[in-house]
């Protein structure tokens, strides 16, 4: 007995050590107390996650076990403080399993992933804490409760309701099952995406240079580094990664290796491999379908839209129909004269029909034909950290925030940028990480995510954020540095506006802090701070030629901006018809099998999409809906979009884009999170509903 205590004892002493010195649970003493990234190794997650979520079943069990009876405080504020470690934790994992990932944290993804679950499930559905909640919740009329904490308690009691905590018992156990099996089918998706992105198969070498005609000198010295880093000097790789294939679409005379390179990409994930996902699909809609039956819902998209700015499947279908046929009417347009100049080149058999692989060619032959302008001339302008620069100096002009680079900072790749953010008075707003380059381990796209988010804690103090942008541009080539397309430069301010709509934060609670706002918000921030990329006194922010520093002329200027309706068919067909499949899939009543290639095919022949035009997301790659938490919420890049437009115009209507009493009234919707009700927000802001016709006038779709 007394070497099995001792022996117990022993164990528990080189946990101990363990923790001691594990930088996830201990956080070490660094600069504004951003994550020691560069101590973190592997073996340091797991033991990190067992005792965030052990301390986070402590303070869930405090809570449930207070002998006093339920407040507002000690049990809703309480449940909203619960599980620092573990954000700290999670925010670390998550983004780097992101943005800098391999097969071993994939492998750990796959055990973490359900205790994650169980523990979600554990919490919304304890039945004595969400007693306590719902006695909090009832008593709500006689509390006197400020705004943003009034909100703080319908959305706890709204997010236990939401995930089973009046289910029956039997049913209760039967949603842990599926929460458990849709976490690991989500995970599953995103894995085998990037797979499929990175495969050998996909990787085509070309080795004769005359195959590549047309294409941008600077495109390939970038294919020629990757076949290098391959392996094949003799070579140039070109790969489904949109910074290589995109500039071959554009440029290449080669039709046959665009067609590759685009098949590539829009077949990933439907392979009949060990990497396909219409399995995947099939369970995952026939467990959202039988979720959402569980509380009462016809289908997932009823349930999910509940806690959405359009409430209802009616409202977003209307909505989509209501901006599709205008955007239709103007693709069908732009693919007569695109068929028109391809029916001009000389290259091309007689009767040949413009293809998907054909419309980014021809269209960029159109661009230069009818506006003199060439992206290749452009791009010289668009050298990444000017890029950066110009959209830090637009948060400035209109918030009066600055930014400093910090040197030193702990980072999980050498290629992460580190800035302290802070207001004119030099107080701090937060911890900006950058993260723009493709690597392996990555997957496809751009993002923000918060590491830490902004609170106010129970002393009173403040918690600045710290937040994340995550891209994926051209790395810098032996010869040039990052030069960027204008898709590019669009996605950075993009992203960046997600990223002020963290950092600007000043909520109390964290689950009502920065981008925790209703899908269908959350786009505004960041869609609008597009408006601002192109417009002359921003660019001669940032648009200096790499080479001789000069600004971009006016003449270059004046042409792009002539030419920013050019193409809104295609942009916006590509676009929405996306968003109508994502809704065909959360519309079902019926998932028992789903033929996920004869179910996108209708879904395209029942919005009648043409032929020439490929959706964005084909079902099989699609990460928003399947993996990243927008299904049934695509749409909301186009609600949102319409938001975007109409805020602009309030600038607009005073004659200054940089208005300084409009940029107040916008800081403070920033700033307010989710704590108010989003449509209540924006009506403060504009004093109107917003007006959809500004978004069919910026698309060039009515005068």
């Amino acid at each position: 007995m007394k070497k099995i205590l001792l022996s117990a004892l022993v164990c528990l002493t080189i946990m101990a050590c363990h923790h001691n010195t594990n930088p996830l649970i201990n956080q070490p003493d660094t600069p504004f107390g951003v994550p020691a990234f560069d101590q973190v190794k592997l073996e340091h997650y797991m033991p990190a996650f067992q005792e965030a979520i052990a301390q986070n079943k402590a303070e869930i069990d405090a809570i449930v076990n207070n002998p006093e009876a339920p407040t507002f405080e000690n049990t809703i504020v309480a449940l909203d403080r619960a599980g620092g470690l573990l954000e700290r934790v999670s925010g670390v994992f998550f983004n780097i399993l992101e943005a800098d990932g391999s097969d071993a944290m994939d492998e750990l993804a796959n055990q973490i992933m359900p205790l994650l679950s169980e523990l979600q499930d554990g919490i919304t559905l304890n039945e004595a804490l969400f007693a306590r909640v719902k006695a909090v919740y009832d008593a709500r009329e006689t509390l006197d409760l400020t705004p943003e904490q009034a909100r703080l308690l319908s959305e706890t009691y709204k997010a236990f309701a939401q995930n089973g905590a009046n289910l029956p018992v039997e049913q209760k156990e039967r949603l842990k099952a599926i929460n458990q099996e849709l976490a690991m089918l989500s995970l599953q998706f995103g894995q085998n995406v990037v797979a499929e992105t990175n495969s050998p198969e996909v990787q085509r070498f070309v080795t004769d240079e005359a195959q590549l005609a047309g294409l941008p000198e600077s495109a390939k010295a970038a294919a020629k580094e990757e076949a290098i880093a391959a392996g094949r000097p003799d070579a140039w790789l070109f790969t489904p990664k949109r910074t290589s294939f995109t500039p071959v679409l554009q440029y290449c005379d080669n039709r046959e290796l665009r067609k590759q390179l685009l098949m590539d990409y829009t077949t990933r994930g439907n392979h009949d491999n060990a990497n396909d996902n219409k399995a995947i699909i099939n369970q995952t809609m026939r467990l959202r379908l039988e979720k959402a039956q569980m509380f009462g819902y016809d289908c997932p998209a009823d349930y999910i839209l509940a806690d959405c700015m359009a409430k209802n499947h009616e409202t977003v279908d209307a909505f989509l129909q209501s901006v599709w046929e205008p955007s239709l009417a103007a693709a069908k347009r732009e693919a007569a004269a695109l068929q028109a100049l391809m029916d001009k080149d000389p290259n091309v058999k007689a009767n040949t029909r413009l293809q998907p692989w054909d419309w980014w060619y021809y269209s960029e032959k159109l661009r230069k034909a009818q506006y003199d302008l060439d992206e290749e001339e452009i791009k010289p302008y668009f050298e990444l950290s000017n890029v950066r620069k110009g959209a830090f100096q637009l948060a400035h002009d209109l918030y009066g925030i600055n930014f400093e680079q910090l040197d030193g900072m702990p980072v999980y790749n050498p290629e992460v940028e580190v800035f302290k953010v802070t207001e004119a008075d030099g107080s701090l707003v937060g911890i900006l990480y950058t993260d723009y380059f493709p690597r392996a381990g990555k997957r496809p796209g751009a993002w923000m995510n918060n590491i830490l988010s902004q609170y106010v804690d129970e002393n009173g103090k403040d918690h600045r954020p710290v937040i994340i942008n995550v891209g994926n541009f051209n790395k810098p080539t032996a010869g040039n540095p990052s030069l960027l397309s204008m898709d590019d430069v669009e996605t950075l301010f993009h992203e960046f506006g997600h990223a002020l709509h963290g950092l600007l934060s000043m909520a109390h609670y964290k689950s009502l802090s920065g981008t925790n706002t209703p899908r269908d918000f959350v786009e505004l921030p960041s869609q609008f701070m597009e408006n601002y990329c192109y417009e002359p006194e921003v660019l001669k922010t940032y648009a200096f030629h790499y080479q001789t520093g000069e600004v971009m002329p006016q003449e270059l200027i004046d042409k792009i901006n002539a030419a920013k309706q050019f193409n809104q068919g295609f942009v916006e067909t590509e676009l929405l018809s996306a968003s109508i499949l994502d809704m065909d899939y959360h519309e079902l009543t019926n998932a028992d099998t789903i033929d996920v290639n004869a179910f996108e095919a209708a879904s395209m022949a029942k919005m009648q999409m043409i032929p020439q035009i490929i959706t964005r997301y084909r079902s099989t790659f699609y990460n928003h809906i399947f993996t990243t938490g927008y299904e049934a919420g695509y749409y909301s890049y186009t609600w949102s979009a319409v938001l975007d437009a109409d805020a602009f115009a309030a600038f607009r209507e005073t004659g200054d884009i940089f208005n300084l009493r409009v940029a107040e009234r916008f800081r403070h919707l920033l700033e307010q999170g989710g704590t108010r009700d989003a449509q209540e927000l924006y009506l403060e802001f504009r004093g109107k509903e917003a007006d959809p016709k500004y978004l069919l006038m910026r698309k060039g779709f009515i005068q």
